[in-house]
């Protein structure tokens, strides 16, 4: 195939009466009809000189230019979350489908239902070995979208992958700092506790068995969840382990974090706990700067800040279940990293 350079300098004759850009290395040129008179008595017309038709029949011959060449999308992998499936992201699936053409789509179709309420590091491993094949064939890339407890499994794949290769993950309504709030979830789960006595479960080894307690974070009782959390804490680097510096040394191989929540979310409590913020002993609110994990870059939080990686996108007036088929916050928030 001939290369770029030579077919820009040949300009095929077009239709009378036509126009075309034809862009090479050596400019841009442009064909257009003559607005003298013509040898046929017809006003702006005028057949071209008799050397140029004898070359004709050898100019139709050559190689017609490539067609432009349209970027390709990095593939796209979804986690959901508690108690979800892959069938609650039907429109997020199709609005990528609009606005990106062509984009590989993968939902993960693991742990769905009640299976979402077994141990978080049991379910990162199964996750772990779903995404890695897709990566593996994405040497350009690819996205993570990670709804409420996925956005925490994808965090600690990010975390456990040497080699993953993630350019955006988008945090979606997810509790990053933990949860502390009565929610229909936990009422249904532990009918016979509140919020304030949780702890008493969900700080024990049986506790810690069921997936919403590996993230509870009891402000009150904040040396029990750093002895006894065998997720959240360790995923933050709160509590010293072997892998700390692996893990954060892994996860800021990410390419950007983009945190997305709202104040009318109605489940993740604080809705802060979206953008790492969390309560105080005194429940108020301390925003992600102000936390010890940003302040002593336990997992890299800060480090990303600090080069531009991180992107907080707050909305109102959308509740937890509406987040993956909110089209204004697909727009808004989810499409621009896309790339």
């Amino acid at each position: 195939m001939s290369s770029p350079a030579l077919w820009a300098r040949w300009i095929v004759p077009l239709p009378l009466q036509s126009r075309a850009c034809v862009a090479g290395d050596t400019g841009t040129a442009l064909i257009a009809p003559s607005s003298g008179g013509s040898m046929l008595g017809l006003p702006g017309l005028r057949l071209p000189p008799a050397g140029f038709l004898f070359l004709l029949p050898f100019l139709l011959l050559l190689p017609a230019a490539p067609a432009p060449h349209r970027a390709s999308y990095k593939p796209v992998i979804v986690v959901h979350g508690l108690f979800d499936s892959s069938y609650s992201f039907r429109h997020l699936l199709e609005y990528i489908n609009e606005t990106h053409p062509g984009t590989v789509v993968t939902v993960l179709d693991l742990f769905d239902g009640r299976e979402s309420l077994r141990p978080l590091w049991e379910q990162v491993q199964g996750f772990r070995e779903a995404v890695a094949p897709i990566m593996a064939k994405a040497p350009q890339g690819v996205h993570l979208i990670c709804y409420s407890q996925g956005g925490l499994i994808c965090r600690a794949l990010l975390s456990v992958m040497d080699e993953h290769n993630v350019d955006s993950f988008i945090s979606l309504s997810s509790p990053q700092m933990g949860q502390y709030g009565d929610t229909d979830y936990l009422k249904w789960l532990f009918p016979t506790s509140m919020r304030s006595n949780l702890y008493r479960i969900c700080y024990s080894p049986w506790g810690q068995e069921f997936s919403i307690c590996n993230y509870w974070h009891d402000p009150h009782h904040d040396d029990l969840y750093l002895n006894a959390s065998s997720f959240l804490a360790l995923i933050n680097g709160e509590r010293d382990h072997p892998n700390a510096t692996a893990w954060r040394k892994n996860f800021l191989r990410v390419g950007r974090l983009v945190l997305i929540g709202g104040p009318d979310d109605g489940v993740i409590t604080p809705w802060q706990s979206s953008f790492f913020g969390f309560y105080d002993a005194n429940e108020t609110v301390l925003e992600m700067e102000e936390q010890l994990v940003y302040l002593r870059d336990s997992f890299g939080l800060k480090t990303l800040l600090t080069r531009g990686a991180i992107v907080r996108c707050p909305m109102a007036e959308i509740s937890h279940t509406a987040w993956h088929s909110n089209r204004t916050l697909y727009e808004t928030c989810i499409e621009p990293w896309l790339s």
